[in-house]
């Protein structure tokens, strides 16, 4: 019990996270070391479809590289996190390191849980917008719903909300098209 307070107490930096052996998923959001929980199988499936488009759409276009949770994406020495799926631009790849990804991805996607809401849709969000991610999504599979999320003065202001159905229009990925709704469990 007494690791768990000092995690909470303490201030972590990215090189001591690093260090840590437990097999456990963390993340650090303002130098606070969090615990990331296995996602659950409905998780998994939205997750798995929208990488699967996602990817094949980068591929064909040579936009770029698409990776899948977990990956590392390090902001500064007290932010880490662990995000679901993240696309980097072709002009960007030079963030992407052996270890990790040291930088802003140019899209974020967060898979929210109920023990996830409070970091993914709060923290995580005014984080993102702060180190500069120029896209956002929020997915709910509970809820059936992708929210589209495009940085704009340092601040995130909603792009696209869709709930069961509807077509997906991101401005990182142009040309991106399938209709929620064909995703797993819609």
């Amino acid at each position: 019990m007494a690791a768990v307070a000092e995690q909470r107490t303490r201030r972590w930096t990215y090189e001591e996270y690093a260090r840590l052996d437990d097999e456990q998923r963390y993340e650090i959001i303002g130098g606070e070391l969090l615990m990331a929980p296995a996602p659950d199988m409905y998780h998994q499936e939205w997750a798995g479809e929208l990488y699967q488009r996602i990817v094949a759409h980068v591929r064909a276009r040579r936009l770029g590289k698409v990776y899948f949770a977990p990956v590392d994406v390090v902001f500064d020495a007290q932010n880490v996190v662990q995000p679901d799926l993240l696309f980097i631009a072709s002009a960007n790849l030079s963030i992407i390191k052996a270890p990790g990804v040291f930088g802003a991805p140019d899209l974020l996607v967060e898979l929210i849980s109920p023990s996830s809401v409070r970091r993914d849709r709060y923290l995580k969000k005014g984080l993102y917008a702060r180190f500069g991610v120029k896209e956002y999504w929020i997915v709910e599979p509970g809820n059936k719903s992708l929210e589209i999320w495009k940085l704009q003065n340092q601040t995130f202001d909603l792009h696209c909300l869709l709930e069961e159905k509807g077509k997906l229009t991101s401005l990182v990925l142009p040309g991106l098209d399938f209709d929620l709704s064909e995703i797993s469990g819609s």
